[in-house]
């Protein structure tokens, strides 16, 4: 179990083992930092004792029963295992006629139906996406763009499709319920069983996942307001 001190009023810092608050707190004093795994690392060196001891173990222990917990880990790797899969499953559908798949000039003949534009590029474009994006989720790479990919393909089925109504088999549950799987890894990030484990955007996934939103959202708009 890791713990750590980042309250804003000490700075991060936690005091040496036999210390006491103000006493002793000059060059001797540990710098930990939030997302450095060594910090984790020294704060695991400290007895239970010394942190019994020490100031402010209450607000350590509380957040030491918010950390990260397995079974988070193996919920998220559940998840984008199967929303990877699904869509490695559609884009090869689309890409290569795999599986039943209309491939992509029959995809293309659907979205022109749609009235799209460019629907050969548009076709190839879709399908790489779906490929793409769902390879990363099941590896846990590049977690909050694979899933900004996905968000902004369901998003855009949703737009189109809303005037069936929302329920099936002719309404739009599908591709809402995956847009809201792809909407929720962005903002949870892939789990610490994935690739993307000590990166940047898994430890703060809540700026990236705002930015794989914008960037779901313009890719969607492009498609429906320039090639439609």
């Amino acid at each position: 179990m890791s713990i750590h001190d980042d309250r804003p009023s000490r700075g991060g810092q936690v005091p040496p083992p036999g210390t006491q608050p103000g006493v002793g707190q000059g060059p001797s004093t540990q710098q930990y930092n939030y997302y450095d795994d060594d910090g984790y690392t020294a704060a695991e060196s400290l007895s239970p004792q010394d942190l019994r001891e020490g100031p402010g173990f209450g607000e350590l222990q509380e957040r030491a029963s918010l950390g990260w917990s397995a079974s988070a880990d193996l919920g998220l790797l559940v998840v984008r295992l199967v929303l990877g899969g699904v869509f490695l499953a559609h884009g090869a559908q689309k890409l290569f006629g795999v599986l039943g798949g209309p491939g992509p000039d029959g995809f293309a003949r659907m979205l022109a139906d749609l009235g799209f534009e460019q629907t050969e590029l548009l076709a190839q474009i879709t399908g790489g996406t779906e490929v793409l994006a769902g390879a990363l989720l099941v590896l846990g790479l590049f977690t909050p763009l694979a899933a900004a990919g996905i968000l902004g393909v369901m998003g855009s089925a949703v737009v189109l499709h809303a005037g069936n109504g929302f329920f099936l088999p002719n309404g739009v549950e599908y591709e809402a319920v995956l847009a809201a799987v792809a909407f929720g890894l962005m903002f949870a990030g892939p789990g610490r069983v994935a690739l993307d484990r000590g990166r940047a955007w898994s430890r703060r996934p809540g700026v990236f996942g705002v930015i794989g939103l914008v960037l779901a959202v313009v890719a969607a708009a492009v498609v429906l307001l320039v090639l439609r």
